[in-house]
């Protein structure tokens, strides 16, 4: 079976890794991380690439929902399969609940290699704030901006040298006032997007279908509709 592979750089280094240890040797269409951070661009560009795709069975894409910049995408012509988790956070810890976890646990801004290498991150927004209006007012204004989270989880996935990241993720910390914690995580679920198999944990979009909220959000999202044409919750609805 023909088999592509479209993914954010944010994940190359454990993508990368996988690949490696699985022996998957499936081209990568890599898209720049930076995009998430505007889902209509993110959906457009997508959907660019994959209107050029031809000549492949299935395409796999290493991305999480994105604000929903997944929803209203259609492959043409080839099966599309995509993890089930909100963003690659989710993807490198291994689990909805283990993220849910953590954050109940503790308000967490969770923070990877990647997402320090290659886009605008709240580090570099941070440094751009005390350009703009001094450290003083900065501080203010992330104290605003965070003031849900205590702690900064340092997601640890041992595919790059960790020492050297960690000298920076807590001066980052220190400055933000958050509490540092390097948190354990996993290839597992990339790696299961690359061999299957594609279960509950993905979501499997047949040629010329277009991913929707049910798709998305399941049964939680059909429940919610349904229970809105007759002015109950989806609470409600279930009792």
């Amino acid at each position: 079976m023909n088999t592509l592979m479209i993914a954010c750089r944010t994940i190359a280094d454990e993508l990368n890794m996988a690949m490696e240890e699985t022996a998957c040797r499936y081209p990568i269409l890599w898209i720049e991380s930076g995009l998430h951070l505007y889902p209509d661009s993110l959906k457009k560009r997508l959907q660019e690439e994959l209107d050029h795709i031809s000549n492949v069975d299935q395409v796999l894409m290493a991305f999480g929902y994105c604000g929903n910049s997944l929803l209203g995408i259609t492959p043409p012509t080839y099966k599309m399969i995509f993890p089930r988790v909100d963003d690659c956070i989710t993807l490198l810890l291994g689990s909805c609940e283990k993220r849910k976890a953590i954050s109940d646990e503790m308000g967490t801004y969770f923070l990877t290699h990647g997402w320090l290498q290659y886009e605008k991150n709240i580090w570099s927004e941070y440094q751009e704030a005390i350009h703009r209006y001094g450290k003083s007012r900065a501080d203010k204004i992330y104290k605003v901006l965070l003031q849900h989270y205590k702690r900064l989880g340092v997601i640890e996935t041992g595919a790059y040298p960790i020492e050297e990241f960690l000298e920076k993720t807590h001066v980052i910390a220190e400055d933000l006032k958050l509490c540092h914690q390097v948190i354990p995580g996993t290839l597992q679920y990339i790696k299961k997007l690359l061999t299957g198999p594609w279960d509950e944990d993905f979501i499997t979009i047949q040629p010329s279908e277009t991913v929707t909220f049910a798709h998305i959000y399941g049964d939680n999202w059909n429940a919610q509709k349904n229970a809105s044409v007759y002015g109950m919750t989806a609470e409600e609805k279930t009792v």
